[in-house]
């Protein structure tokens, strides 16, 4: 398979560095982590930018090619992180995208597109956990509307958000992988209640949220009643196929900067550590070719990242783990100080080998589906 760009998509990206290069330097400053209304702002300021420039819709309505070389491009030049726009952009507004109606497309995708509105990612439960479709919210059907009861941890962005996307149980008597529906719930409405989560780093991008007896129009529902699980495995596919590609440009950026540092403060002269350095460099080497092949996997498949995302999710959990864990041995005492940003990297990397499906989740995905092994009992 040839994974290199074609001369169309070169031309791409170099009028996209040009672009980044003229507006990255007028941007204002970045607002406090703790500041989320400011933060919200920037973000939103940001892909209202990306949107006036014509570059907005390169997250779902673009050749996965064309979207790999943005996301690539951004990173690279240091350009803003997708923030409180990472739902919407990167798993909502592609499932919807994927799986919504043409008026759902036409109310939900032009907004997050232009920053004008927000999503959080209500799947997981206090008493779920990895074990998603466990899950115990319910949605009571009443007329032209569902009444959800229940509760949301771990929720990206609650905080800020307009919309959740939000998985509900509408058949308690189904199998539990059976009973599901996939909700677009907007945040303002009654009976929604959201209290902040602090996390080990400091930071509060995640929330609890209380539903009580709260009303959702089922036209807000994603797919058919009850396939709510198939609906939120191409929302999965999305999270562990694509969404991490500009995090492996930037540990791929990280590890550079590590290896300056470690020449510079004579930690280089291990040879035990220019190992690790060597040995994560091919490692994240490795990680953006199966990228590439993942991105051209999904555009021979329609679009949708297959369970090759698994393999990816998988490895890089641990691959940035171990380079943060390097990062705190070239850094010596100062890996103590919270105030630099690789001290906080390590801090946040203790949760990838557990967000969007631990790793032993995507282990037996890769068993089940990938190498055909049976299930477990």
């Amino acid at each position: 398979m040839d994974l290199a760009y074609t001369e169309e998509e070169q031309s791409f990206a170099a009028r996209l560095r040009e672009w980044l290069a003229v507006v990255l330097p007028k941007l204002p400053p970045k607002p406090s982590p703790d500041d989320w209304p400011g933060r919200r702002a920037y973000d939103a300021g940001w892909q209202r930018a990306l949107y006036d420039a014509g570059y907005a819709d390169l997250h779902w309505d673009a050749p996965p090619t064309k979207r790999l070389i943005f996301l690539e491009e951004t990173e690279r030049a240091g350009a803003p992180y997708v923030g409180a726009n990472f739902v919407g952009l990167l798993h909502a507004g592609p499932t919807i995208a994927a799986e919504g109606t043409a008026g759902q497309r036409e109310r939900w995708l032009p907004p997050i597109l232009r920053g004008d509105e927000i999503w959080c990612q209500g799947f997981s439960e206090p008493d779920a956990g990895s074990d998603l479709a466990s899950l115990r919210t319910r949605a009571v059907r009443d007329g032209d509307f569902y009444v959800v009861t229940g509760s949301k941890i771990w929720t990206s962005h609650a905080e800020v958000a307009d919309w959740c996307e939000l998985l509900v149980r509408t058949d308690p008597g189904a199998p539990k992988h059976r009973g599901i529906s996939w909700l677009a719930m907007p945040m303002d409405t009654p009976g929604v209640t959201v209290r902040p989560l602090r996390t080990l780093a400091g930071s509060t991008e995640f929330a609890e949220v209380f539903l009580d007896e709260v009303r959702v129009p089922v036209a807000n529902r994603v797919g058919a009643e009850n396939d709510g699980w198939r609906v939120t495995m191409v929302t999965l596919s999305f999270e562990r196929g694509t969404a991490f590609v500009g995090e492996v440009v930037a540990c791929r950026r990280t590890l550079g900067e590590l290896a300056r540092t470690a020449r510079e403060n004579g930690r280089w002269d291990d040879p035990e550590l220019r190992r690790r350095l060597g040995r994560l460099n091919a490692e994240f080497g490795a990680l953006w070719r199966l990228i590439q092949w993942n991105v051209s996997e999904s555009a021979r498949t329609g679009g949708v990242p297959g369970t090759g995302g698994s393999v990816f999710k998988l490895r890089y959990s641990h691959a940035r783990q171990d380079l943060y864990d390097t990062a705190a041995d070239v850094l010596g005492p100062d890996a103590l100080d919270l105030s630099r940003q690789w001290s906080l990297d390590r801090l946040s990397s203790l949760s990838y080998t557990i967000a969007a499906g631990t790793s032993q989740i995507q282990r037996n995905i890769v068993a089940e589906r990938l190498l055909g092994l049976p299930k477990g009992h």
